[in-house]
């Protein structure tokens, strides 16, 4: 037979089950190493804004919490980081993005899931739950890139 529980191990054992069961926020979309983490973004996503028309909603990219050194970056270094990049996720794409053929002869520049760099004062900076996310305008997009490591962050 098993020994009872005690009272702080019930509360420590309430208190993990908790943790795992909440609905993560955007906060927590980039790892320690600024990685995206997809199954965080995947249960954030609700609560993104749909863009409208020819807009697309963005994230963006945060970078680590720490130098590669191991010296961990304070949150202001962080969030000034985060509002001064110019790289960002695709999280969606308005429904008229991309459609004027005239202007797009060769079709989207980008698509959801895609890295892209976009103008420094571009778009609108919509606060969230846990973060930012920016509204552009599809003709704001200059260019698309593999990884957010591609670009230097300052």
């Amino acid at each position: 037979m098993s020994e009872p529980m005690t009272e702080l191990e019930r509360l420590r054992r309430q208190r993990v089950l908790e943790q795992e069961n909440r609905v993560k926020t955007m906060a927590e979309v980039f790892d320690d190493k600024g990685k995206l983490d997809t199954e965080v973004l995947e249960s954030a996503m609700s609560h993104i804004p749909q863009p409208t028309g020819w807009r697309i909603a963005v994230l963006p990219y945060r970078g680590a919490s720490q130098t590669k050194g191991g010296i961990a970056l304070t949150k202001e270094t962080q969030d000034r980081t985060s509002i001064a990049t110019t790289c960002a996720y695709v999280l969606r794409v308005g429904p008229l993005a991309y459609k004027d053929e005239s202007k797009y002869p060769n079709g989207p520049w980008c698509k959801e899931g895609d890295w892209i760099v976009f103008g420094r004062y571009a778009g609108a900076r919509i606060q969230i739950d846990g973060g930012e996310i920016r509204i552009l305008n599809d003709d704001e997009i200059i260019g698309v890139v593999n990884s957010p490591d591609d670009i230097l962050h300052f």
